[in-house]
């Protein structure tokens, strides 16, 4: 049940020496609740749950305004929490007082990209993940299902046992172990030998540092795999296809997956602002994918009707970061109408992305980047203009081509151009340029109208 869009303050609480809520007002009682907990269990609302063990460590009261949400709201809360001190059985707890609850609309998502994941996509996301955590001290903190029944185990009976007790570590030649080192280091560690103390094929341990708000070493979150997962004999071009499934496909998939789960709210309440951050993640993460598919000559687009000038705004806010590290003020001019096109929106997108970060990279600082759409007969257009040297006339056809970049640009792989030609010319369409030495860069796409 959703918490209502008003509730008579001031609410109360109790949590005790443990962090539980074992006393609330029926308002506070129902947030506990959507956030997936229960009245005399873990206070489920974090923002909340910090004050109180901020105020119980210093034995003094706190009060704090909050953001929160329940399952239709963000909550604008001003919560005091005080230490109760004096009773028999009550030292470490803390009185909670919420004076101040203010329900406000969610925020819709800043992105329209975030789609639902295709099939390639939801298969991706749903291989297992082989992966564990430990803390400072190299105990386990948490362990994947699936790595847990690789090693034929039972996942919440290791929580606190030593890494060393579900692995034994190898050395390498020089007698050193990549684990124990990152631990002197805080730093990653790659691949790790191990095998399984109950037998098995060894395996590869690889591993990312994790830090407190206090920048303090907390432990590693790590992923295994077995010797030569990826690996690929012959075709060059097959490996380079497998190395990128392994290194970029299957991650981003997953972390698209866990983006839409953030979006969707699947594990209860969550801000706006939070969900909004999330749906940016998955929005540049397809956009991204997009990128490793056209990486292929044999990707193939799925044409739709879609709406020009909508997807011109999804590729100007995801290289908005880019424009502003460089001061480039990006400006879009529209005509105010709907421009229906034919064409594949992500490759649409991607086609936009790489022209203005093009524009972008070859820029000078605090100038304009311009995007003009508009139509002509049985065409959409977008241009993208910018106040850069400008191509010389001999260059113009060249850097289409793969691998070719032209002036200082620290940057650029020389493939974005490439990529957007044959993606518009597979969808029907085309890049037109207009360019002269000291007079910028005017890229136009063009796509069949709808």
């Amino acid at each position: 049940m959703a918490s209502r869009s008003t509730e008579t303050v001031p609410i109360s609480g109790r949590v005790d020496h443990d962090g539980r809520l074992v006393a609330a007002d029926a308002a506070l009682e129902r947030l506990q609740v959507e956030a997936g907990s229960a009245l005399g269990r873990a206070l489920a609302l974090p923002q909340i749950a910090a004050l109180a063990r901020a105020a119980a460590s210093l034995g003094v009261p706190l009060s704090r305004a909050l953001i929160a949400a329940d399952r239709q709201h963000d909550l604008d809360l001003f919560v005091r929490a005080e230490p109760v001190a004096g009773k028999a059985g009550g030292q470490g707890e803390v009185h909670l007082t919420i004076e101040r609850w203010i329900a406000r609309p969610m925020a819709p998502p800043r992105l329209a990209l975030v789609e639902t994941l295709d099939e390639g996509e939801r298969r991706e996301a749903e291989r297992p993940a082989f992966d564990f955590g430990t803390d400072a001290a190299l105990n386990l903190v948490d362990l994947s299902p699936a790595l847990a029944g690789l090693l034929g185990q039972e996942a919440g009976a290791l929580h606190g046992r030593p890494l060393t007790s579900l692995f034994r570590l190898i050395e390498e030649a020089d007698g050193t172990m990549p684990l124990l080192a990152a631990v002197a280091t805080r730093g990653r560690v790659d691949g790790q030998r191990a095998e399984p103390r109950g037998g098995g094929a060894e395996l590869i341990i690889d591993a990312e540092p994790l830090f407190d708000d206090q920048g303090r070493f907390a432990g590693f979150h790590a992923r295994v795999r077995r010797d030569g997962d990826g690996a690929v004999n012959g075709d060059p071009a097959a490996a380079f296809e497998d190395s990128l499934d392994e290194a970029l496909r299957t991650p981003l998939a997953r972390i698209i997956s866990a983006a839409d789960h953030i979006v969707e709210r699947g594990d209860g309440p969550l801000r706006s602002d939070y969900a909004n951050y999330a749906s940016d993640i998955a929005a540049a993460g397809r956009h991204l994918l997009s990128v490793i598919r056209s990486m292929s000559a044999g990707a193939a687009a799925e044409a739709q009707r879609v709406d020009l000038a909508t997807l011109a705004a999804e590729a100007g806010a995801l290289v908005q970061p880019l424009a502003d590290a460089r001061k480039i003020e990006l400006v879009i001019e529209s005509p105010g109408q709907k421009l229906r096109t034919h064409g594949e929106r992500g490759g649409i997108v991607q086609i936009l992305v790489n022209i203005l970060g093009n524009a972008i990279r070859h820029s000078p600082e605090r100038s304009i980047v311009l995007i003009a759409l508009g139509s002509a007969p049985g065409e959409c257009r977008v241009t993208v203009a910018d106040q850069g040297p400008g191509i010389a006339p001999d260059h113009q056809q060249r850097i289409f081509e793969r691998y070719e970049r032209l002036g200082d640009a620290p940057d650029g792989s020389g493939l974005g151009l490439a990529i957007a030609l044959r993606l518009a010319r597979s969808m029907g369409g085309d890049i037109a340029l207009d360019s002269a030495p000291g007079k910028g860069a005017r890229f136009t796409l063009i796509l069949p109208a709808a």
